[in-house]
């Protein structure tokens, strides 16, 4: 095994937690979700396109994932009549993901239970602590969307 510096060893440590956190946050929105009929990743496309109408590719780069993973998801929506294809005026060839009352109703009853779960959550830690983290992974995600 390859020896690490201390900021190494550290910022291993550091994956090591986020990759813990994103499968307890996963599995937080998948119960959040739930009632509204929803997982993590449908509430995730809706609320991407929430934002405005959207083709498949940006909601993909938007959530950082494949194009193949979001068109699975939005073509499941779809079929649900929570969102809907929709012509793009700027390209004949590419639709546009766009919400439909079912699907805006499902978001906002996700996003109304969130809003509830992260006040009792954020009420737990010091604001300066919430407000540091949030700094240092923002920066970190710079640092590496720009490698």
């Amino acid at each position: 095994m390859t020896a690490l510096t201390d900021r190494g060893s550290e910022f291993s440590a550091l994956l090591v937690e986020v990759f813990r956190l994103n499968g307890l946050l996963l599995a937080a929105g998948d119960e959040l979700a739930a009632p509204a009929g929803l997982t993590s990743a449908r509430w995730q496309v809706l609320g991407v396109v929430d934002h405005g109408p959207s083709t498949v590719a940006q909601v993909a780069r938007t959530m950082g994932l494949t194009r193949q993973a979001v068109r699975q998801t939005a073509n499941s929506l779809v079929g649900e009549g929570m969102l809907e294809f929709v012509d793009d005026p700027r390209d004949r060839r590419a639709r546009l993901l766009a919400l439909t009352p079912p699907g805006r109703t499902a978001l906002r009853e996700v996003e109304r239970r969130q809003a509830e779960w992260a006040d009792d959550v954020g009420a737990r830690i010091p604001l300066a602590e919430l407000r540091a983290v949030t700094g240092t992974l923002r920066d970190l995600g710079d640092l590496l969307d720009h490698r």
